[in-house]
């Protein structure tokens, strides 16, 4: 996969998940809301490592496909 986040998405994605993976690793009452969340960081702060997001290109991908359908 390519690179296709901006370096301020990168330099966002890392600090909010490297946050959000802290915040989950803390042991607290509720497990699966800590295990959401050390996940959701843990992918935030991979897609800030690498630079590329599946979710942004497949959103990008269906949009770039809808401005090709012709006008009915």
């Amino acid at each position: 996969m390519r690179e296709n986040l901006s370096r301020t998405e990168r330099t966002i994605s890392m600090i909010a998940g490297l946050g959000l993976a802290a915040a989950g690793a803390t042991p607290r009452p509720n497990r699966l809301l800590s295990a959401a969340a050390l996940g959701a960081g843990a992918f935030l702060a991979w897609r800030g490592y690498v630079g590329a997001c599946p979710l942004k290109a497949a959103l990008m991908q269906a949009r770039q496909g809808r401005a090709r359908l012709p006008a009915a």
